[in-house]
């Protein structure tokens, strides 16, 4: 199958095999997780498409337990790091070690070295820790010492951070943020999300555990077998990179960008990587929609996922009250779409 696609010639149905591997993925991770759909698509999305993704929202609402659940639904190499101000790069990257025995250096190689990386609370480092991050989320690398090892594939950062409390973290680069393909916020669950959530809690119990007892919690529920392998994952990021875009979503995609760095309140509008990262997500969307081509609602639903982290309001915006939300909106308003929330399409202009 090849991963090229002639712009002008529309690609075929999407194979059964693929969603059904969607529809398994999706299920396992609703089994430990309820609600919170938009974040489960966000993750596909970035799985699809190899790109990385920010997840950002208040403690609780179950990022690490999203991140763990997908990644035993698929059968790939795990590793978690827990961000510290302490931390090192070589706590991530690895390093060089003296061995006494021979005398020569021999290569650690770190947690990086997987196919999906948790980075939790990952603005908690110091901004060096957080630049090692840099080579490995674009170039799929990293150096230690004089040698450089690629990374294995497919190779995919998830980071969380959390937005309320600000003592004790570093706020991200812009040079980093703009690597993240997608930075979604997550919000709280609806009421009768809540109280399923509640139910299924009450009924965990207890795990006994050498001459004492723990408390069960979701993670001691997460089914080890995986419903999916790494090829049916190799496949749909096949299958999406062949999804059709149009000459005309392509133009849409390109005047909104534009459209970030000419508004007044805006002083740093996107980079081309915001636009490549719009297509790219749309197709993915797609994929997991049953479609083998993009539509304006892929567009809109992604707008904020993709760009806002990328925008930075001017001080007169900024002292008026404005936020990127508002700005972004009246943009996507001008081009048609209609107001949106978390990546819920109310409706579209077509």
């Amino acid at each position: 199958m090849s991963a090229s696609v002639q712009p002008d010639s529309p690609a075929g149905e999407i194979p059964l095999e693929t969603l059904e591997f969607i529809r398994k993925v999706r299920e396992r991770i609703a089994t430990v997780v309820v609600g919170q759909d938009t974040v489960v698509e966000r993750m596909l999305i970035a799985l699809f498409t190899g790109g990385h993704l920010l997840l950002q929202g208040v403690p609780g609402v179950a990022k690490t337990l999203l991140v763990s659940v997908l990644s035993r639904s698929i059968d790939l190499q795990f590793s978690r790091i827990q961000f510290t101000v302490d931390l090192l790069p070589s706590d991530i990257v690895g390093s060089e070690i003296l061995d006494q025995r021979t005398n020569e250096f021999r290569t650690h190689k770190g947690p990086i070295f997987t196919n999906l990386l948790l980075a939790d609370e990952i603005n908690r480092a110091a901004p060096k820790v957080q630049s090692a991050l840099l080579e490995a989320m674009q170039e799929r690398k990293v150096t230690i010492g004089n040698e450089t090892y690629p990374l294995p594939a497919p190779f995919l950062l998830i980071a969380t951070q959390n937005p309320v409390e600000q003592a004790g973290t570093f706020e991200l680069p812009e040079a980093q943020l703009d690597r993240f393909l997608l930075c979604h916020r997550l919000g709280y669950p609806t009421p009768a999300e809540e109280k399923e959530v509640l139910k299924r809690n009450a009924l965990l119990g207890i795990r006994r555990e050498q001459a004492g007892a723990i408390a069960r919690t979701e993670f001691d529920v997460l089914e080890h077998q995986p419903v999916a392998t790494s090829e049916d994952l190799v496949r749909a990021m096949e299958v999406a990179h062949q999804i059709h875009v149009s000459e005309t979503f392509t133009d849409h995609v390109v005047e909104l960008v534009h459209r970030t760095r000419k508004h007044p309140q805006i002083e740093l509008g996107c980079s081309p990587r915001a636009g490549i990262a719009l297509v790219k997500t749309s197709r993915a969307r797609a994929l997991i929609h049953g479609r083998h081509y993009v539509v304006p609602e892929d567009l809109y639903a992604l707008a904020e996922d993709v760009l806002l982290h990328r925008m930075r309001l001017n001080y007169e915006a900024l002292a008026d009250g404005y936020t990127t939300t508002d700005v972004l909106q009246s943009i996507l308003g001008d081009l048609g779409g209609a107001p949106q929330k978390n990546g819920h399409a109310a409706s579209l202009a077509r």
